[in-house]
């Protein structure tokens, strides 16, 4: 197939434009290569795809409205996966106008060239932000999801209700993806992973919010990507059991489907610590913080849907991603081991 993944040069694109690369498909590749963090680290990313046939770049910014009409009118693809979008919870405290920029016109610039190009699935990153305020655990996607506790979570949201429409006035098949506290190899500077593995290195103590009580459905990359690819080659169809009586969030009368993609398994902060520091050798020193606004007391994955649709099952312990991580930044930032 020709798949588009935006945001190819990050985190989570990069490894799934590897591996769809690996399975003989041909990845069109879009990013904008914006500073919110290390661009170096975003072109490393991207030299070890276009050292790979069927690979080709493009520098857009999706929410460039001329620039992404022009693409689309140049290009066929028959799976276009959305994963660029302005991320971090905490940010968006402090810029707003970026998370409108990229994830609300930038959504909407994919969405109207899917539609203008006949693509025949479109796969989205929504984030499990969005479920906020909810309490009853593990998040499911059939629970409502209206309370969001930040304007990244919000625009998310927003992305699945955008999503919906454009599925339900132009048949546009749309799969739109929670995914859980991602970690691992070529991860994102500003997630705790990489903040923490830096500040212990340095010796800097780590800021540890909630007092550690926190609870993550960390997920390591490779599980991601592996629902990821499931979930691409499914095309939805419609619900023929939806109803407008009980509204049901995750499917529809169109076609149009939600998944959560976590490790059905949440730890709490400070466990993820205490693994950390074993796969160091270095024990952290800590700065015990309370709750920061915009975060949540606990996420944690309902996969029954997505395991009875596409047989996923997660695979990679907190044990094994967390070593695997240490190991890739000690050799990508040359640190010898102690």
């Amino acid at each position: 197939m020709k798949i588009l993944v935006t945001g190819a040069a990050g985190f989570i694109g990069f490894h799934l434009s590897k591996a769809l690369l690996a399975r003989g498909d041909e990845v069109v590749g879009l990013d904008n290569l914006n500073d919110y963090y290390d661009v170096s680290l975003k072109q490393n990313r991207l030299a070890q795809l276009e050292d790979k046939p069927g690979f080709t770049f493009y520098k857009l910014d999706l929410g460039d409205h001329p620039a992404m009409a022009n693409f689309f009118s140049h290009h066929n693809f028959d799976v276009v996966v959305n994963l660029a979008a302005q991320a971090g919870v905490r940010y968006s405290l402090e810029n707003p106008h970026a998370y409108i920029n990229s994830n609300l016109v930038g959504f909407t610039n994919i969405l109207e060239g899917c539609r203008h190009s006949q693509v025949k699935h479109l796969v989205f990153a929504s984030s499990s932000s969005v479920y906020g305020l909810n309490t009853k655990i593990p998040f499911s996607v059939h629970d409502n999801v209206d309370h969001p506790l930040s304007l990244y979570a919000a625009t998310k949201k927003a992305n699945e209700l955008m999503a919906h429409t454009y599925s339900h006035l132009y048949g546009i098949p749309t799969t739109g993806l929670r995914f859980f506290s991602v970690y691992g190899p070529w991860g994102r500077p500003d997630m705790a992973l990489f903040l923490f593995t830096k500040a212990i290195l340095a010796g800097q103590p780590i800021n540890v919010f909630n007092v550690g009580k926190m609870k993550r459905d960390f997920t390591y990359i490779d599980d991601i990507v592996e629902g990821v690819m499931c979930v691409l080659d499914k095309i939805p169809t419609p619900n023929p059991n939806w109803s407008g009586d009980l509204p049901d969030p995750a499917s529809s009368k169109a076609p149009y489907k939600l998944y959560n993609i976590g490790n059905n398994q949440p730890v709490e902060l400070i466990y993820f610590i205490e693994v950390l520091e074993s796969c160091l050798g270095i024990q952290a020193k800590k700065n015990m913080l309370p709750m920061q606004p915009g975060d949540v007391p606990i996420n944690y994955a309902d996969l029954d849907e997505l395991s009875e649709d596409v047989g996923f099952k997660p695979n990679t312990s907190i044990e094994v991603g967390v070593k695997k991580f240490v190991n890739w930044y000690r050799e990508y930032y040359q640190i010898p081991s102690t």
